[in-house]
């Protein structure tokens, strides 16, 4: 089983908004709005006739954008290059996946507080 958790950041030059630990993962807050479903991976070599062979996955996706401070991502992408698996590939942005047609997508959708 696969689970992924995203969140959006607005990334600002204010330091206020540092965090040093963002490859281990989310930042939980406190008012966090989180909705949680079912559905494939991402990316451009899946469509609506190509599937994933890791089906189904769950997501759970933080509906609020937070900021982080740009040294935050430089601190990131610093971590990311220092593990012993290879993320080079991680270190730019990505092309997204076309929308999956409504009669593929799950219907079991979920608020979570």
């Amino acid at each position: 089983k696969i689970g992924v958790q995203a969140q959006v950041y607005t990334i600002v030059n204010d330091e206020t908004y540092y965090n040093d630990n963002l490859i281990n993962g989310w930042i939980e807050y406190p008012d966090m709005d989180v909705a949680k479903y079912t559905g494939s991976t991402t990316g451009t070599t899946r469509s609506n006739e190509i599937c994933s062979r890791f089906t189904p996955i769950t997501w759970q996706v933080d509906r609020k954008c937070h900021m982080v401070s740009a040294s935050s991502i430089d601190k990131l992408c610093e971590d990311m290059k220092a593990q012993k698996a290879d993320m080079s590939d991680d270190l730019h942005a990505h092309g997204a996946r076309e929308l999956v047609a409504d009669e593929f997508a799950a219907d079991n959708h979920q608020r979570l507080h």
